[in-house]
């Protein structure tokens, strides 16, 4: 099928969900540790592009219980024309029991209660956001194009209007000497929060962004595994986020970690501890990936 432009990003938890893209990009795309979207210019797709795109899927998909709408920001379309695209999904994929997408804090900010229900209502059953770091200095710094405040805010409405939410941060952000703070911010903000599913990252530099000259030049040194680690654990110890499902077992991380908050704090803290002494075996770094 020759319905999607450019690279296809997507969450791992979404590996098996049909993929079709509603907006093209990411409206941000400046964060300075991302290469995703860069070859693409955001642009919000027509009603009758995807529902023509919708179609074309129909004939080679037998089964879709679950649908993906890409790319980095499918939430920032008008709550009237999602509704128009999921009227579409139910009458093409009647299977269809959830629908999921990546949402920024603005896209949630700049919806109603009312719209954010109805989107709710009409099918979008899951959020993705990237918090990044609760220290709003380092997101200034990084250009997250958000504020911590303003992301937890988007979080707390979305939680309210019924939608689970999926959120990710990135350790080493912040370096080692902003590392401790980073931690301490992030699970402060994700204790705010209180996401459905909770995922640490680590950093991987990549040529593209602007963290790759930063660090070429001398003037980012990335993080070590031990320092990592220890910044893990600092979040771990800081998190309050009864029911939060955790994980840190994406290809980038040293250690895989899985769990759920707050019942498995001590567990995970033990686990982090014991790779920090050596009687637990971390990913080498040359396994790790994007």
């Amino acid at each position: 099928m020759d319905i999607y432009r450019g690279r296809i990003f997507r969450p791992p938890s979404e590996a098996y969900s049909l993929i079709v893209q509603s907006t093209i990009g990411c409206s941000h795309n400046a964060c300075a540790f991302c290469t995703m979207y860069k070859e693409k210019r955001f642009e919000i797709k027509s009603v009758e592009e995807v529902v023509s795109d919708l179609e074309t899927a129909r004939g080679y998909v037998d089964f879709a219980p679950r649908l993906f709408f890409a790319d980095g920001d499918a939430f920032m379309r008008s709550a009237v024309s999602q509704l128009e695209i999921l009227a579409a999904v139910r009458r093409i994929f009647p299977e269809c029991q959830r629908v999921s997408m990546y949402a920024s804090p603005k896209s949630i900010l700049v919806k109603s209660d009312e719209e954010l229900a109805a989107l709710k209502k009409a099918g979008v059953a899951l959020l993705y956001m990237g918090l990044e770091s609760g220290d709003g200095e380092l997101l200034k710094k990084v250009n997250k194009g958000a504020t911590p405040e303003e992301i937890i805010c988007a979080a707390q409405r979305a939680r309210n209007a019924g939608f689970m939410t999926s959120v990710t941060a990135i350790s080493g952000l912040a370096g080692a000497e902003g590392s401790q703070r980073h931690a301490v911010k992030t699970a402060e903000a994700v204790s705010q929060m209180k996401c459905s599913y909770f995922s640490l990252l680590s950093l991987m530099i990549e040529s593209g962004c602007p963290m790759f000259e930063d660090w070429k030049s001398g003037l980012f040194t990335p993080m070590s595994a031990g320092e990592i680690l220890e910044e893990t654990r600092i979040f771990l110890s800081n998190v309050d986020s009864e029911g939060t499902v955790f994980r840190s077992n994406h290809a980038s991380n040293y250690l895989n970690l899985k769990g759920a908050f707050n019942r498995d704090l001590p567990r995970l803290i033990s686990e982090v501890e014991e790779a920090l002494s050596g009687s637990r075996g971390i990913r080498g770094e040359w396994t790790r990936a994007l």
